[in-house]
């Protein structure tokens, strides 16, 4: 079977979903499971883009070892060095060299002739070949390119040192036969096609993201890119896990095979959703929550007597398997970190402290600790930057004093340590606990997006609050989780808060550099 390559992009074009805004260490944490999941490359991020993308993919480059790691460049020196800084000490240096080809884009956000993206093409990718051994290019908005000029770039490109050539359905507006057929032409037409990998990038923005992807692979592509849950710009991305399960379930038909361990699909499905805060939608194909829900009598009678009748993925397969409860209050430290470990999480002594703290003290206000509940226990702590919060919450409550109108009162530590308290109304409890931040914070903050979300089943779940807000004209996101839903929503405003004022900070220092 042909074997193709995943190059996954969630940390890159993932990220750039509107309200996505990920730590170092958050990114890191889904960096080593994209390694667990078994992806051919990592694209961690941009390292000319900001110090925290430089950062991001530099740690991620020195950590990760069995995957390929890769950042983006334009196709200016300056992107390329400091790609290189950041991926000098990686297993395979790998870089990912973009221009656009198209007339529009060309035209229009480039205003250059089409001779002289060819010759940036050509001095870009010969230049990063002295300093990589790896080298892919893409041809920006390459559907909508014209042809002959494709070829005509992409047979300097091969000459002047890439390894791999990208095509890009950038904006989504091919259909699976035309994308598949410029594989083809491509295959036919371009000299020296076969010492490089062509590589399929597709958008979602007509729903044919998955279709064309399968098709260009049906037509030559060796190398596939998307990311997990099909986040990314506008629609997003091919979804990885719809590509690698539909090849591995019709395999009768396409002989294909990615590498892709099934088995670790769902918890990277889920550890992107919780840390990007991008929920999964219930009939989302292969990971959704419905995805194995069988509501119609006939379908419940077929699945009784046949699960094969309804079923054509198992949920074993994408590691949906069910786990007994093995841990209450009065289970143990040793315990609790062996369930840590076999979940593949690897936290120090004094984080795996700090978790089994926050457990203790959920088991003391919860029946059953699920494994819900766990990875997000474990996450928070492996994902947990080592910068002291700015703002720290002490205490929230909501009364309803007079003529029925909700006041909230918060105390916080503020970033000198002393305590702060004040109180606010509003026209519900969870905006009043809202404005009383907003005087606490002292900023402009617009809440931009807010949501609420059961982590588990039972009426003693935890509940999972997302908030996306404005803080002094900064975008920032922020999530925690507590059994109280206003707790919730109070401890994620000001998780957006502190990230907006720590990338402040780092901001400050560059440009003081």
């Amino acid at each position: 079977m042909r074997k193709i390559d995943i190059f996954d992009t969630t940390l890159r074009d993932g990220e750039q979903s509107a309200g996505i805004n990920l730590n170092t260490g958050e990114k890191l944490e889904i960096a080593r499971q994209l390694d667990k999941l078994g992806v051919t490359i990592i694209e961690a991020g941009f390292p000319a883009s900001s110090p925290g993308d430089f950062e991001a993919v530099q740690r991620i480059a020195n950590t990760v070892q069995n995957t390929i790691v890769t950042g983006l460049s334009r196709t200016t020196q300056g992107d390329i060095d400091a790609a290189w800084e950041a991926l000098r000490d990686a297993a395979q240096p790998h870089i990912h060299i973009f221009l656009a080809t198209s007339p529009i884009h060309m035209r229009d956000k480039l205003m250059k002739t089409p001779d002289e993206v060819v010759e940036l093409a050509v001095n870009a990718v010969k230049y990063a070949k002295k300093k990589f051994p790896l080298v892919q290019w893409s041809a920006e908005d390459a559907f909508r390119s014209d042809r002959d000029y494709l070829v005509r770039i992409i047979n300097e490109v091969i000459e002047a040192g890439a390894d791999v050539i990208n095509v890009p359905d950038t904006v989504g507006y091919a259909s699976p036969a035309e994308y598949g057929a410029l594989f083809k032409f491509l295959k036919e037409n371009v000299k020296g096609v076969e010492k490089v990998k062509l590589s399929a990038h597709c958008h979602n923005d007509l729903g044919m993201a998955t279709a064309n992807t399968i098709a260009a692979i049906e037509n030559g592509a060796d190398q596939i890119e998307g990311t997990i849950n099909g986040i990314g710009e506008r629609a997003g991305n091919v979804a990885i896990e719809e590509v690698a399960v539909a090849l591995h379930i019709r395999k009768d038909i396409y002989g294909f095979e990615t590498g892709i361990n099934l088995k670790e699909i769902k918890r990277t499905s889920q550890l992107v959703s919780q840390l990007t805060g991008v929920i999964i939608q219930p009939n989302k194909a292969v990971v959704g929550k419905n995805a194995f829900a069988h509501e119609s009598g006939i379908h419940q009678d077929g699945m009784l007597k046949n699960p094969e009748t309804y079923e054509i993925i198992t949920p074993e397969l994408i590691g949906e398997n069910p786990i007994p409860l093995a841990l209450g209050k009065h289970s143990g430290r040793h315990a609790f970190k062996a369930r840590a470990i076999s979940m593949g999480f690897e936290l120090s002594d004094e984080k795996l402290n700090a978790a089994f703290r926050d457990f203790k003290k959920l088991a003391d206000r919860k029946k059953e600790i699920t494994e819900e509940d766990l990875l997000v226990l474990f996450t928070d702590q492996q994902t947990h930057d080592t910068e002291t919060p700015v703002y720290k919450l002490d205490e929230v409550k909501v009364q309803y004093i007079e003529a029925n109108v909700p006041t909230a009162t918060i105390e916080i530590t503020a970033p000198n340590g002393e305590s702060v308290r004040k109180s606010s109304t509003g026209a519900g409890a969870v905006e009043a606990i809202f404005n009383t931040l907003e005087e606490l914070v002292q900023g402009e903050v617009h809440i931009l997006d807010y949501r609420v979300s059961s982590v588990g089943k039972g009426r003693d779940a935890l509940g999972e609050a997302v908030i996306n807000l404005s803080y002094d004209g900064h975008d920032s996101i922020g999530r925690d989780v507590a059994q109280d839903v206003l707790e919730a929503s109070a401890k994620a405003y000001l998780n957006a808060i502190n990230r907006q004022i720590i990338n402040g900070k780092v901001r400050e220092i560059e440009t003081m550099r």
